[in-house]
């Protein structure tokens, strides 16, 4: 091959190949993603259905280690209203445990989770673990299902 083939192939070929891992890297944007998860926490206990329902899809399907039920998005919503509307604040939110495993536009968010919560001027911790599942859907991740349990 001519000298002057052999730049030219590497500025075509190396870039095209890196290119794949760029994209991988791109999909594997972890502050995104927690962000989103602490989002979908915190506006569930604040109340904000609304935007509760842009992050938790209707094909959501939750689990909960306290519930034989399984819930759905309606659930999630309804809980969330309930919550709020009977004055219930989220005093505290920890995530001291997290490992994440991505498959492209799947997240899957294993944590252990800490919180407090007050209703009526009383205090409630709760700790847990949380196996969330979140799907980036035009751009933003979505929580469609998640189990949580007392790690008991």
């Amino acid at each position: 091959m001519p000298r002057i083939f052999k730049p030219i192939a590497l500025l075509i070929i190396v870039p095209t190949l890196l290119l794949p891992l760029a994209a991988q890297n791109a999909s594997h944007d972890q502050a995104a993603l927690l962000k989103a998860r602490e989002t979908v926490w915190r506006t569930f206990f604040a109340g904000d259905v609304k935007t509760l329902a842009d992050l938790v899809p209707p094909d959501t399907i939750v689990i909960s280690g306290d519930n034989q039920k399984w819930r759905y998005q309606a659930d999630v919503l309804e809980s969330s209203r309930k919550f709020h509307a009977a004055g219930g604040k989220l005093v505290r939110l920890e995530f001291p445990r997290t490992e994440v495993q991505w498959y492209g536009d799947v997240a899957i968010v294993w944590s252990n989770y800490s919180l407090e919560t007050e209703m009526d001027g009383k205090s409630t911790p709760e700790d847990g673990r949380v196996t969330e599942i979140f799907v980036r859907r035009n751009g933003h991740w979505t929580n469609p299902g998640w189990h949580t349990d007392s790690g008991k």
